[in-house]
């Protein structure tokens, strides 16, 4: 897996996990289970690695010289 989540994209990705996570204690009922999505950009902000970014070759982390 090479990284293809740049510092930006990942600090704006571990606060919207952060925030969505913190919906599992904020909510009551069904809709707190909400708050689960927040897993997805957490593990995608904390391994700098996006598989939909794969997908369609996106990067926005700087390219590394060689």
């Amino acid at each position: 897996m090479e990284r293809n989540v740049g510092t930006v994209d990942r600090v704006l990705r571990l606060a919207a996990a952060v925030i969505l996570l913190s919906l599992l204690f904020l909510l009551e009922g069904n809709a707190r289970w909400i708050g689960l999505v927040g897993l997805v950009p957490l593990f995608t902000g904390g391994t700098a690695w996006c598989p939909l970014y794969t997908l369609f070759g996106i990067r926005t982390c700087p390219v590394a010289k060689r």
